[in-house]
């Protein structure tokens, strides 16, 4: 019994050790990103979004796919955003990739998380959806 609790210990020990370092490694992932950011990197406007920037662009809704099907922006890839990370392999790495949901707060978030993870091709529509559909200086 004694063996058994000792290796619980141990292996406990080990697995909150291992997840400080985690956490760890996050913050200075972020630290590094934040330090070095332009104050408006990482951030469109619809009214920058014209026939050139659309057409050279993917967009990624990630909004939930009921959303989704109501209406997005044309040709965008439903992907909600906590699911950027784990399906990141769809997304792009080179062109422009425009991030957004309905105002851009959680968009912003999963534009944020891709950016850490090295993304530096992923923006966020600031205003999102709506912002769009009322603003962009092109729609088809």
């Amino acid at each position: 019994m004694r063996a058994l609790m000792t290796s619980l210990v141990t292996i406990l020990f080990t697995f909150n050790m291992s997840a400080a370092v985690a956490n760890e490694e996050a913050i200075e992932a972020m630290n590094d990103y934040m330090a070095f950011q332009e104050y408006e990197s990482g951030i469109m406007v619809p009214q920058q979004i014209d026939q050139v920037v659309f057409e050279a662009s993917t967009f990624i809704d990630t909004r939930d796919a009921e959303q989704f099907a109501e209406a997005t922006i044309p040709g965008a890839i439903n992907i909600e955003w906590r699911q950027v990370l784990d399906r990141i392999d769809e997304i792009p790495e080179t062109g422009k990739v425009i991030l957004f949901c309905n105002t851009g707060s959680l968009s912003a978030q999963a534009t944020f998380a891709l950016r850490v993870a090295g993304r530096e091709n992923v923006v966020v529509l600031q205003s999102g959806f709506i912002g769009w559909q009322q603003n962009a200086a092109y729609k088809p």
